[in-house]
């Protein structure tokens, strides 16, 4: 059912495919940026992304003014502060963020705080309405196939001081480019891969089924689910393919896109209490709660989830199945992806393979039922669900 009025929004620029990252300096150029910052992890420079992007630049004419690679697992707000410290004594004038999610979240706390003239994070968190402010050109270059976060307007920043992952929304924070370069992910490990991928499954599954879902990020999730449902097997089991490494990056993308439109729903908002207070990794949190947080909301999206096997499982599967069970199919369907990834790859299917103890569980509930993703979920949910989720799928 069509919204009476919605709004979609997805201005990067979008340069994808083979030799992706060579079109950097001309982008450069095209925004008048000639001093970029370079935002990296240390692994990734350690196993040589990094030096990639650097060379690709350098083959146009282009090098950073500086570069950062300290950035955390969790996009943390004390190295966020640090980071725009460093963009000012450089005179730096733009952002190149080379990573997965942290990475990018990372650069778009950044970019907040050199935009509004400001000088730590958290001195923003809270705002609704975060306005242009200063402009800072800002590229993005996934080296994973799951967030999305090239594509969307949300950051979300951990604040390690009080276990919390801060939320922060705003069409300001798209970059003005996402760059997806096959090269970039050749690299990542299997249950990496696997993890991020469902990641980007639940993405576009949540935007096709919450509350602001509309036309156009309906048609961004359904085609990222069948381009993952074509791919994703391939990229895990065959890291070195690049057509199937490509059609995962170009699906995260789709699905970024889609989300970030539409919003998600109950399973991100458990999912960043999981990552806050227990710092389960996101993509395994998206992987074990989805099918519980499905089950919770089938009687409102059975019709809906239906529809999405279509998609997920493909034609036959699709035809084969009556229409009353296609919603409950669509969810052993994501089971048995688990379950696969789960024996090939050591993907968790449970939370007590995690990080997370059922001790945690009560803070993990409080924090979830803060978390604004909760308010687009089709249906309401209680403290007490999430932790009768949280025991289910323990």
């Amino acid at each position: 059912m069509s919204p009476n009025y919605y709004e979609f929004n997805n201005p990067p620029k979008l340069l994808s495919g083979t030799y992706a990252l060579e079109n950097i300096p001309g982008t450069l150029k095209d925004l008048k940026a000639e001093r970029p910052l370079l935002l990296c992890d240390r692994m990734l420079e350690k196993i040589g992304i990094l030096q990639i992007v650097i060379d690709a630049m350098a083959s146009g004419g282009a090098a950073p003014a500086g570069s950062f690679t300290e950035i955390p697992p969790d996009s943390s707000s004390q190295v966020v502060n640090q980071i725009a410290a460093l963009y000012r004594s450089l005179n730096c004038d733009s952002l190149i963020a080379v990573g997965g999610g942290s990475v990018l979240d990372t650069a778009k706390g950044v970019k907040i705080l050199i935009s509004q003239d400001s000088d730590d994070i958290k001195k923003l968190m809270g705002y609704e309405a975060i306005d242009c402010g200063r402009r800072v050109p800002f590229l993005a270059v996934p080296t994973t196939a799951g967030t999305g976060s090239e594509a969307t307007m949300v950051a979300v920043i951990l604040d390690p001081v009080n276990k919390i992952k801060m939320e922060f929304i705003s069409s300001h924070l798209l970059p003005d480019v996402a760059v997806l370069d096959p090269r970039m992910t050749l690299t990542l490990p299997p249950r990496t891969t696997a993890s991020t991928g469902m990641d980007a499954l639940c993405h576009a599954m949540e935007a096709y089924t919450c509350l602001q879902k509309n036309p156009v990020s309906d048609a961004f999730a359904v085609v990222a689910l069948e381009i993952i449902r074509e791919n994703l097997h391939t990229a895990v089991h065959n890291g070195k393919d690049v057509k199937a490494r490509q059609a995962m990056a170009n699906a995260a993308f789709m699905a970024g896109a889609a989300f970030s439109n539409s919003m998600v729903g109950m399973i991100h908002a458990i999912g960043h209490a999981l990552g806050g207070v227990c710092h389960v990794p996101h993509g395994e949190a998206m992987t074990i709660l989805m099918p519980y947080c499905m089950e919770f909301n089938l009687e409102l999206l059975d019709d809906l989830y239906g529809k999405l096997l279509l998609y997920i499982a493909g034609v036959e599967v699709y035809t084969k199945t009556p229409p009353k069970e296609r919603g409950r199919k669509t969810i052993s369907w994501i089971r048995q992806m688990t379950s696969e990834f789960h024996e090939s790859c050591g993907l968790p299917m449970r939370l007590r393979e995690t990080k997370a103890t059922k001790e945690d569980f009560e803070r993990v509930s409080q924090t979830a039922m803060k978390d604004g993703a909760m308010i687009v979920n089709p249906k309401q949910v209680s403290r007490q669900d999430v932790l009768n989720i949280l025991e289910k799928a323990y």
